[in-house]
């Protein structure tokens, strides 16, 4: 999708993203990063299509705050994992809203977070996997591994392997 500022396009796009969060946020279930983690049901309600329009319309800020929160991370670290340079932070924290790459990313830790939760069944365990060398990444942190998709993907199939046993 071309977005043009004032473009008809531009303006639905956000008013979906800002529909979802609204949604979210009424019901008392938080943002997207929230549910992606948390399994919220109202998360998994939101179909892929809007997902999509929303991280290409550029999440709300708050989106990388919750990530911060719930990753219990410094924000100028968890910056550097996701790319995005003290400047540019700024200037996202002022405009409110990250770009459609900042976004998909911080989307992806979120999944990551919780697919970790899922696995190691307490927050806290999660955070501290995530943040720890591992072994079945070559003694690298997934949070490093998982700032390229390719990375975050072997992040996953390594967490996979752990919930079911398989260690090989």
């Amino acid at each position: 999708m071309i977005h043009m500022k004032g473009s008809a396009k531009t303006t639905t796009s956000t008013a979906r993203v800002e529909e979802a969060h609204s949604t979210l946020y009424r019901s008392g279930r938080g943002t997207f990063v929230q549910s992606c983690v948390l399994g919220d049901e109202a998360g998994r309600g939101l179909a892929t299509v809007g997902i999509i329009g929303a991280l290409k319309a550029g999440l709300p800020f708050r989106e990388l705050e919750d990530l911060r929160d719930l990753l219990d991370l410094p924000m100028d670290r968890l910056a550097a994992h996701l790319g995005i340079s003290r400047a540019t932070l700024h200037r996202r924290k002022t405009s409110g809203r990250l770009d459609a790459g900042e976004s998909d990313r911080v989307l992806r830790f979120g999944r990551l977070l919780g697919l970790g939760l899922s696995v190691m069944e307490s927050l806290d365990l999660a955070r501290r996997w995530l943040a720890s060398p591992q072994v079945g990444l070559g003694g690298e942190t997934p949070l490093v591994y998982a700032e390229t998709e390719v990375g975050a993907r072997e992040v996953e199939d390594l967490l996979g392997r752990i919930e079911f046993g398989v260690y090989a």
